[in-house]
């Protein structure tokens, strides 16, 4: 029975990724990340509480677990944060994942580490996989470095880029579509760029794409995303659509409004012919995904 450790497992992706893999009921699954476990359901899986980034601790803990995959999910994201604050991201963004790395390398564990679109300028959109990377601010590349570690390893790997991940947790972690659905039906004003374009990311995909990269041994660079190119603010007139919500609390503005101390790329957007070729990946569209996440929310 093969063993799968997920880091970050109290994240979006990470919650998902273990009620996925435990209803499987065929993998020993262990999930880590620091606090208490955040999942509501605790069968099936063994949570520890662990500061990734203390190797010695993260070393002597994969020894013990002996994983056959490592689903690194853990990451610093916030934007500005990472920005503002370059060493505490390089030193989750980064060193952390050299660790990973080194160990996966050593003992011959699939590592599948998630990155993003802004690794990429935003200048062109509908990036490849094998696109030159050109990041604009602090986290696209820390996310860049942590690629490069990698894929100069000689570790089995997956890299799965993705963008605006959004879906259910246990809590109803902070993302684009719970931002603007709440702000609505709380009735407060919210602004919204105009001038961004993005390929909004279910988290059931991303997890099922993780998933399937490891139980049939694929490797390699991958794009993950819905296949549907719009706005920022698009995307929030299409979440007040779905949840019929007044748009009117909806304020379109242009990204120089917002004052913000990290750049954002201002097209990305990927092309998924890879992935829909080598990982299954299904053609989605970002309205899809909405209705799919609603659904969820009622059950």
């Amino acid at each position: 029975m093969k063993t799968i450790l997920i880091t970050g497992s109290n994240g979006l992706l990470g919650q998902n990724l273990i009620k996925l893999l435990t209803v499987k009921n065929i993998y020993n699954i262990y999930g880590v990340s620091k606090g208490e476990n955040r999942i509501k359901s605790k069968v099936g899986y063994i949570y520890t509480s662990i500061d990734i980034t203390n190797k010695e601790k993260l070393v002597h803990f994969l020894h013990k677990v002996n994983p056959d995959v490592i689903i690194h999910t853990a990451a610093m994201t916030n934007v500005d944060q990472c920005e503002l604050h370059p060493k505490e991201c390089d030193l989750i963004n980064v060193d952390v994942v050299k660790n990973l790395t080194e160990i996966c390398e050593e003992f011959d564990i699939h590592l599948i580490h998630i990155s993003t679109d802004f690794i990429f300028d935003g200048e062109k959109g509908y990036y490849k996989e094998e696109d030159k990377p050109n990041p604009i601010n602090y986290y696209g590349l820390s996310k860049l470095k942590s690629e490069q570690i990698i894929t100069n390893s000689k570790v089995k790997h997956t890299i799965l880029r993705t963008i605006l991940v959004f879906g259910l947790t246990d809590e109803l972690k902070s993302n684009i579509v719970i931002w603007v659905k709440n702000s609505i039906e709380n009735k407060q004003n919210i602004n919204v760029v105009t001038d961004q374009l993005r390929m909004p990311t279910l988290v059931d995909n991303l997890a099922k794409a993780c998933i399937y990269a490891f139980e049939n041994r694929i490797e390699g660079v991958f794009n993950i995303s819905s296949n549907t190119l719009m706005s920022i603010y698009e995307v929030a007139l299409a979440v007040a659509d779905v949840f019929n919500l007044d748009s009117s609390y909806i304020n379109p503005i242009p990204t120089s409004k917002l004052n913000q101390p990290a750049k954002r790329p201002f097209k990305t957007g990927f092309d998924l012919t890879k992935s829909k070729n080598e990982l299954n990946l299904p053609s989605i569209s970002f309205n899809k995904s909405l209705q799919i996440f609603k659904n969820q929310l009622k059950v």
